[in-house]
């Protein structure tokens, strides 16, 4: 009978819902879809387990959503689709050009010069007509040539739409189906896969060694590994914006298996907010001018602005001109009302230049085609007059400043440092040299140990293909962006990624945020040493434990430590000391540092099939007593030529402030590198933490953000929010600003800036 008991729960909006009391599961009732969706809104996806998820949101962790509760949902929330305002069509761009203060007021000086040549003496004279009917032909044309190339070139938000896959597959009603993108809804079950695209905001419930991409919205380039189980924050670490536990649309998966329930949708997942940010707070619904044409005023020009002021003035001027004209010929009573009417806009006529307008177009025409030759595609004509104009450029790092890859330029084996020189991703350029005496040193037996060691980490791969859009011959890393530098740098030395092969892995341990680490076991039985000219291998040893991640969690492990000669030596604190100044410094320098560790083990103390030994456990196990072989540091290399495009923006007077998310520390070297900070320049007062920005749940108040902003040419820890109002702090400063990026992160600031550069080839869609 207690077997049978059920108990009543209710949640915290007092929805009831039966349930075992056993595994606290639903049994026989499950929320309403509209309860459910009230209920799951309230909840923190990432904080919730998946089976209280599956229950607030009505679906189930096995079977998914039936057909029908899909269905119903899809009609609710509407279709998987990121929302965008309807786009101008080419009448009513011409319409629009028409509606341009200077050109009313030439049409009105054209009807006017027709209408009063049609009631004069001459109307039957075809060339009485010939000012007016020129003035409409050359205004027509100008319209034409303007709403055809904004036609041509327009839509902001259809890129954020093929962001997604056409299909992936979910679980409905216990089946995996593949079904359309626009079709998810809340509460599916999704199935994803390495290659996949994630077509929705989606809490995971399953992830085999899932690692995703998150570069679109972050933009930072290291694949990030995804778990189904939520991790409590250590207290007073900052809140992490990305959970472990959630993949967000938009972002793609590189690595493993996994499932996930959907929790957000089209305009409600991050994607959605990047685009309602892009279309600004009304979200689709576009202000209208003269009750039905959309107000583009937010966006205009300098040109644009300084033309409408112009023209406003030369109207007012012509106006004026005219009724004084007309005055004095009607108070002097010599000519008739015709005549004077048609003398007095004759006049005003000639204060006005008619073809400015065409000439405008044609001259930013022009414009456009020499940008085009420099492999830059206008968007809106007025916009090639605005690079001339800007007052402060803003850039994102990732991808703009930077090429987006993770490159190796320092290693520190055997108690030694060295410098690795070479091209992002070619193994075949540059080489490995000791910084002391600036000789080759691939044959170094710490070098050897320390790289073929950190490959039995990895499952990157390098291979060498041509790029689709440039044609042009490169190699391109295959897995993790982390690990492809250390590929590619053991490559340099011979070491090709199939040396893996010769090396049985039992038993692989994930990276993990708690961990912070790799963890692989390889069976080394037989062996005297690791490789050829590689650190020796005890006698007795059957099993080599690996370790490659955070170096302050991986020397915390660290017992001893290989030299250079090959020797072992005990890991002092003075030793351990000296490893982290290492570290120190790689780091100051803006690098990325890894660690790699081995152990040798004569017998595993536990049997790798045995599912009663957790993961946990092994990995305490494997990791203890470990002997420190190296450090790899690398760094997203800097772009060629941007230092000395910096440095011309600065001589130009235009002010260059980079906006990143990676941290301070690493922001400002990366920014001295590309001497955004010059020497003299104090970090204190020139770089900002963006936390700084929103010291509670709002934004500083205007006085306060453009104080800060004025002198700040470094903003660490960016969000997409950080750069929009960083933007519309410069352009209250009377700043004329460009922004260049190449992520959907960089999207809404893109959009809010006089001028948006977006990134092509290696830029986000």
């Amino acid at each position: 009978e207690r077997e049978r008991e059920r108990e009543i729960l209710r949640d915290r909006d007092g929805v009831v819902c039966l349930c075992g009391p056993q595994h606290q599961r639903p049994m026989s009732v499950a929320l309403a879809p509209s309860e459910a969706h009230a209920a799951a809104s309230k909840l923190e996806p990432s904080e919730a387990s998946p089976e209280e998820l599956a229950r607030l949101t009505g679906t189930s962790l096995t079977g998914g959503l039936s057909p029908e509760q899909a269905a119903e949902v899809l009609h609710r929330d509407g279709p998987n689709d990121v929302e965008k305002a309807p786009k101008p069509t080419l009448l009513m761009l011409f319409i629009m050009q028409l509606t341009e203060c200077f050109t009313v007021l030439l049409l009105g000086v054209a009807m006017f010069s027709i209408m009063i040549n049609g009631t004069s003496a001459r109307k039957d004279d075809a060339l009485s007509y010939t000012m007016g009917v020129a003035i409409c032909v050359i205004l027509l044309t100008n319209a034409g040539i303007n709403s055809w190339m904004e036609h041509k070139a327009g839509g902001r938000l259809e890129a954020l739409t093929k962001m997604t896959q056409a299909s992936i597959y979910v679980v409905r009603g216990g089946k995996e189906v593949r079904v359309q993108a626009p079709t998810i809804v809340r509460g599916d079950v999704v199935v994803l896969g390495a290659g996949d695209v994630v077509p929705a905001d989606i809490r995971l419930i399953e992830a085999s060694d899932v690692k995703v991409s998150e570069m679109a919205l972050t933009g930072k380039p290291d694949d990030v590994v995804k778990s189904w189980r939520s991790e409590p924050e250590a207290e007073g670490e900052r809140q992490n914006s990305m959970p472990q536990n959630m993949v967000f649309s938009g972002c793609s998966v590189t690595n493993g298996q996994g499932k996930g329930i959907v929790v957000e949708t089209g305009m409600r997942t991050r994607m959605g907010r990047m685009a309602q940010l892009v279309a600004g707070e009304d979200s689709g619904k576009s202000k209208k001018t003269c009750g039905c044409l959309p107000d583009t005023s937010a966006n205009a020009t300098p040109l644009q602005v300084n033309l409408e002021r112009f023209s406003a003035r030369v109207h007012v001027a012509a106006i004026v001109v005219c009724i004084v004209i007309f005055a004095i010929g009607v108070t002097m009573k010599r000519y008739d009302i015709k005549y004077m009417l048609l003398i007095a806009i004759t006049l005003a006529f000639s204060v006005v230049r008619q073809v400015i307008p065409l000439c405008t177009t044609i001259s930013l025409i022009n414009g456009s085609s020499d940008m085009v030759k420099k492999n830059v595609l206008v968007r809106k004509l007025a916009a090639v007059e605005m690079l001339g104009s800007a007052s402060v450029i803003c850039i994102g790092k990732t991808g703009t400043l930077s090429e987006g890859k993770m490159t190796m330029v320092k290693m520190f084996a055997g108690g030694v440092s060295y410098t690795v020189e070479g091209n992002s991703f070619d193994p075949t350029a540059g080489c490995i040299r000791r910084m002391e005496a600036e000789v080759e040193a691939a044959g170094d037996m710490a070098v050897k140990s320390s790289l073929l060691a950190a490959l039995l980490c990895c499952k990157t791969t390098l291979s060498k293909g041509r790029h689709a859009e440039t044609g042009e011959e490169r190699y391109e890393p295959e897995g993790n962006s982390s690990e492809a530098p250390i590929v590619e740098v053991a490559r340099k030395i011979g070491l090709l990624e199939d040396v893996r092969q010769d090396y049985s892995r039992v038993l692989e341990i994930p990276f993990s945020s708690s961990r912070k680490m790799v963890l692989t076991v390889t069976d080394v039985a037989g062996r005297s040493e690791l490789c050829p000219g590689g650190m020796p291998i005890e006698a007795g040893t059957k099993y080599l434990t690996v370790c490659k991640g955070a170096p302050n969690f991986i020397l915390e492990s660290c017992a001893e430590q290989l030299m250079e000669d090959g020797s072992v030596q005990l890991m002092s604190e003075e030793a351990r000391a000296e490893v982290l100044r290492v570290v120190d410094a790689y780091s100051s320098m803006g690098l990325l540092v890894l660690a790699i560790a081995t152990r040798c083990m004569p017998e595993l103390p536990f049997l790798v099939d045995d599912k009663d030994v957790t993961i946990d456990h092994k990995f305490q196990v494997c990791r203890s007593g470990l002997r420190l072989v190296g450090l790899v540091a690398s760094i997203d290399s800097d772009r060629d030529g941007v230092p000395e495009s910096v440095e011309l923006a600065r001589g130009a007077g235009i002010r260059v402030v980079m906006m990143t998310g990676d941290c301070l520390k690493t922001a400002v070297a990366i920014a001295r590198n590309v001497n955004i900070l010059q020497k003299h320049d104090d970090e204190e007062l020139t770089a900002v933490d963006c936390a700084r920005l929103r010291p509670g749940m709002d934004y500083l108040p205007s006085p306060e953000m453009d104080a800060l902003t004025s002198s700040t040419c470094v903003f660490a820890q960016a969000q997409p929010e950080d750069k929009l109002e960083i933007l519309k702090s410069l352009q209250r400063q009377g700043l004329v600003t460009a922004m260049i990026g190449d992520g959907v992160n960089d999207a809404p600031a893109l959009n809010q800036a006089n001028i948006g550069v977006a990134m092509g080839i290696q830029g986000t869609e």
